[in-house]
């Protein structure tokens, strides 16, 4: 079962999901940047982004393994803890048949809610759109099953990323949606993303349960997107970004003062 106080914290998650008044979320990736963003009065929950929590992990996205991810996502989850705050995991694509294994992991780490992909990364392929939609209703069932009624599944749909169309994205974030998931991501990817008159479509569409990448620079703004009517808004690893680029300029300045 959930450890004591998550289902309230489920409950309180779920409901920071509303179409128009988006929860937006600061991903982090291990103890440190989980410290810095915890304590900020405008953080509402904690994110993982797997992506970075991988680089951390001296790997890849795609080589991060189930352990490395809830190694991680149990320091984090810690965190959270200490600011009674809300946690996410990115699961990447729930690890073949490890999902149920996946989700109960992450509940012990002290999570109410993951990201769940529909691209099985270690076959190549797609799941059909029923057998994505029928792991969605496998994770919700975990989350009940371990305490927690208002588990949040955040399905992305990778269909734009690996060069499908808009058609079937929203036919599978539809299956998705009723299969349990709270929201839906749409991941357009860094070259092709998700432009403002798709992100109108997909918000009609899912009723404005949609999570949105925010582009750091040039895209749709935090009021923008809330105005079109999205519910939810991440940034994956782009703040771990930044922050590196600020490591290497403040180590660089240190180092080179040797030369003088």
């Amino acid at each position: 079962m959930a450890p004591k106080g998550l289902s309230e914290l489920a409950k309180s998650f779920r409901g920071l999901h509303r179409p128009g008044r988006p929860l937006v979320l600061a991903n982090v990736y291990d103890v440190l940047s989980a410290r810095a963003v915890a304590p900020l009065p405008s953080c509402h929950a904690l994110a993982t982004a797997s992506y970075a929590v991988a680089l951390a992990a001296g790997t890849t996205d795609d080589d991060l393994t189930l352990e490395q991810n809830l190694a991680a996502a149990r320091l984090i989850g810690r965190v959270a803890a200490e600011h009674d705050k809300p946690l996410t995991v990115d699961l990447q694509d729930g690890y073949g048949e490890r999902l149920e294994e996946a989700v109960r992991g992450a509940i012990d780490a002290g999570a109410v809610g993951i990201n769940l992909e529909d691209y099985d990364k270690e076959n190549r392929r797609f799941y059909s759109p029923d057998e994505a939609a029928a792991r969605v209703k496998a994770a919700v069932a975990v989350g009940v099953k371990q305490g927690l009624p208002d588990f949040v599944v955040n399905a992305r749909c990778d269909t734009l990323v690996q060069g499908g169309g808009m058609a079937e994205a929203v036919e599978r974030g539809r299956k998705y949606l009723a299969a349990g998931a709270t929201t839906v991501f749409v991941w357009g990817g860094g070259k092709r993303g998700v432009s403002k008159a798709e992100v109108a479509q997909l918000v009609k569409a899912f009723d404005g349960r949609l999570n949105v990448s925010l582009k750091w620079t040039g895209g749709l703004t935090v009021a923008e997107l809330a105005e079109m009517g999205v519910a939810r808004i991440s940034v994956g690893p782009t703040i771990t970004f930044l922050a590196m680029a600020e490591y290497e300029r403040q180590a660089k300045h240190l180092l080179e003062q040797a030369r003088m």
